[in-house]
């Protein structure tokens, strides 16, 4: 479980395929305070340390979270999101996440608000997948490469968010262009309330 609120950007060091595994080799500032089996948020994706040295780490990822992430598309020396692993005697600054990233989306715009940065990004609507939940109110919470960010301007397959220079410096944001892939994760609650009201 994890909040959101991204610790620092990591840098992929190597990729190594492995049948449908993809093995990936991260160095960030904490790596000496990993162990082995600890959960880690990598651009929203709860991937999991199965292997470590002194200054990197290793995880895998299988088929399905390179099939329905921006996993795949990684290359050395890309900049990813990261976050531990929530405290529970912590505070939620951000909002539940849950690290299963439900789609990828596109950015198709970026604009200037005078300091800040309003990003635009589009994503495949289904329907029947809305009805359960996979979609984006206005002032509701939304996750993008595992930054917990508020959703604005929420149309049937876009929204917008609004990302502070903060934000935009400390996570891999001022990577992002017009075209670049991301990683979504709808709100979990929003989830249990449509299964609930489909449910009757």
């Amino acid at each position: 479980m994890f909040s959101g609120i991204v610790e620092e950007y990591a840098k992929v060091v190597s990729l190594v395929k492995d049948q449908e595994n993809l093995h990936l080799t991260m160095s960030c500032s904490f790596v000496s305070e990993l162990k082995i089996d600890q959960s880690i948020s990598h651009n929203g994706v709860c991937l999991t340390v199965v292997s470590k040295t002194d200054d990197t780490y290793t995880v895998t990822a299988m088929k399905e979270t390179i099939e329905r992430s921006n996993i795949g598309l990684l290359k050395v020396g890309d900049k990813v999101n990261v976050e531990r692993s929530m405290m529970m005697n912590g505070r939620l600054d951000g909002h539940i996440v849950q690290g299963h990233v439900d789609q990828t989306a596109t950015c198709i715009d970026i604009a200037d608000a005078d300091g800040s940065w309003y990003f635009t990004f589009q994503y495949a609507f289904d329907r029947e997948m809305a009805k359960r939940g996979y979609i984006t109110v206005d002032k509701g919470s939304v996750t993008v490469n595992g930054v917990s960010l508020t959703v604005c301007n929420p149309t049937e397959d876009t929204f917008q968010v609004a990302v502070i220079p903060y934000t935009y410096e400390y996570t891999n944001f001022h990577e992002i262009k017009v075209g670049s892939v991301v990683n979504l994760e709808f709100d979990i609650i929003g989830k249990y309330i449509s299964r609930m009201i489909a449910l009757g």
